[in-house]
């Protein structure tokens, strides 16, 4: 039984899906960077993920992409 004064839980649909948490988004982009989305996995994602954290994730896995591209170059390149 609730307390009295206390706020009841917060109900959901039974078919609405949480949204994503922060992993899960990185994952899913990291999947999109390799080609390797399953549709449902797509179509999963689509509806509990946000567009803006779709862009941050993005942007940042970019970044990282880009830096290790030029690690490696600078490493084969480099004279010893």
């Amino acid at each position: 039984m609730p307390q009295p004064g206390s706020a009841p839980p917060p109900v959901r649909a039974p078919d609405e899906q949480p949204r994503a948490g922060f992993f899960r988004v990185l994952a899913a982009v990291f999947a999109s960077f390799l080609g390797i989305r399953k549709k449902a996995a797509g179509e999963r994602d689509a509806i509990s993920i946000k567009p803006l954290h779709v862009i941050v994730a993005g942007l940042l896995g970019a970044a990282i992409l880009a830096a290790a591209v030029l690690s490696l170059v600078r490493f084969i390149t480099h004279p010893n």
